[in-house]
């Protein structure tokens, strides 16, 4: 199988990623990932809200704006894929053929205490997220011609592993996040670490390889100060992606 570059979740790939985290083990992508409960802790210990939220996260993914949604006024959703935002559109109109993702919000529904309202849960992320935009991730503005809000907390899940081609390139990232943010605004961040490659569908693709210390380190040397940081290694086998261990963190734009 050819490795190659990948930026991020497009066309049939993403359609493909969808289907085959939800077919390994009972899609074992968002059980995973159920260490986002530290986003309901850190929102609703007061820490993290606010008017604007900007998700700058791989594919078509959203269980991680779930607990967002009570804290924060506008999601604003950035895509680089065509196929990524008429994926979401699709979900956000509830349209035919709109990807289901009621085994997600039942499951944050169960981790926030309140499974008897999943319902009204999906209804309330609909109604958070105004708009879903295509940007350009190499451009200083990732929106031109439209300018953003300076954003409250900007959200960031398993992008930058697929996007970025070197560590450099990480930061390069970083420092235009910290460009979106209020002084004093919120970055959140979760990733892959020491991970070579992930598969999506028939294709194998470049990810970043880094470690802990590496994001602390460049996290602190753009001016961010951190304010959490967890590690979970990984327990489940899966030959879709290589990686050891997935790293939450929230830090701070310094004011």
């Amino acid at each position: 199988m050819v490795v190659r570059r990948y930026s991020c979740y497009t066309s049939r790939q993403d359609r493909a990623n969808l289907r085959s985290n939800r077919l390994h083990g009972k899609f074992r992508y968002i059980h995973k990932w159920k260490s986002f409960f530290f986003l309901w802790k850190h929102f609703s210990a007061g820490h993290i809200n606010g008017d604007v939220l900007i998700d700058l996260s791989g594919g078509s993914f959203i269980h991680h704006l779930y607990s967002a949604c009570e804290f924060f006024q506008h999601i604003i959703v950035l895509k680089v894929s065509d196929r990524c935002i008429m994926e979401l559109k699709r979900w956000l109109d509830s349209r035919t053929g709109a990807f289901d993702w009621g085994h997600a919000i039942k499951l944050h529904a169960d981790i926030e205490g309140s499974s008897d309202q999943f319902q009204d849960k999906e209804g309330k992320v609909r109604s958070t997220i105004p708009h879903v935009m295509k940007c350009d991730l190499e451009k200083e503005n990732m929106t031109d011609p439209i300018d953003l809000p300076p954003a409250d907390c900007i959200i960031s899940v398993a992008l930058l592993d697929a996007i970025c081609k070197d560590q450099d390139d990480y930061r390069r990232y970083l420092r235009k996040f910290s460009r979106m943010l209020k002084p004093g605004g919120h970055l959140i961040l979760a990733g892959a670490l020491d991970m070579t490659y992930y598969i999506v569908g028939k294709d194998k693709f470049h990810a970043l390889t880094y470690d802990e210390g590496f994001v602390r380190k460049a996290l602190v040397g753009e001016g961010f100060v951190i304010d959490y940081c967890k590690v979970k290694k990984r327990t489940n086998v899966s030959d879709l992606m290589d990686y050891k261990a997935m790293i939450f963190i929230a830090a701070h734009k310094d004011k």
